[in-house]
């Protein structure tokens, strides 16, 4: 594990949510977000409004902006986030997962809730040096973002299927370029 389990949750969710925002919209509605807080088990209220939708839409290029800055930039924004949002950390203990760190209250609006996750997410990132984890897909065309949790820091491609096409591009590519060397005697 390269960080805490609840930092790589936070992280990994934060590039999902930034993810969302795509030429196709996968966040159109609230169904949609409720969807997605489910899958990625977020705890919480959730008021299921237009309104608390177009907050989670409003802070994801703010989120967005943290996989291209340098490190003083990354520090000021997630310095920010924390305090727009009233951060105060704190250990809690829920569900089935042991303790781990919220830093606003469970009655916090969501995108407020999101964005303290993303930042303490990213705290750990900045005060391990390991901002390069923090990556673009290197597919062609693909501007998703992605958290490298692998231990060799080898991950290239994003959780939208972009491994599996370039493998399947590379195979292509190796079979027709056996093709059209000439046989051997």
């Amino acid at each position: 594990m390269v960080f805490a389990h609840d930092t790589e949750v936070a992280l990994t969710t934060a590039a999902a949510l930034v993810n969302t925002a795509a030429e196709e919209e996968r966040l159109p509605d609230v169904a949609a977000l409720d969807a997605f807080l489910t899958e990625r088990q977020w705890t919480g209220r959730r008021e299921g409004t237009r309104a608390e939708l177009e907050s989670v839409w409003a802070l994801r290029p703010r989120l967005r902006r943290l996989w291209f800055a340098a490190e003083d930039e990354v520090v000021a924004s997630v310095n920010a986030l924390l305090r727009d949002n009233h951060a105060l950390p704190q250990l809690v203990r829920h569900n089935e997962w042991p303790y781990h760190l919220h830093a606003t209250s469970p009655d916090a609006p969501l995108a407020a809730r999101m964005a303290v996750e993303a930042a303490m997410g990213l705290v750990d990132v900045v005060r391990t040096g390991e901002l390069g984890r923090l990556r673009v897909c290197d597919y062609p065309d693909c501007d998703n973002v992605l958290v490298d949790l692998s231990k060799n820091r080898s991950r290239r491609f994003c959780e939208a299927g972009c491994g599996n096409r370039a493998a399947v591009n590379a195979y292509r590519a190796r079979r027709a370029a056996a093709g059209r060397q000439p046989a051997h005697r």
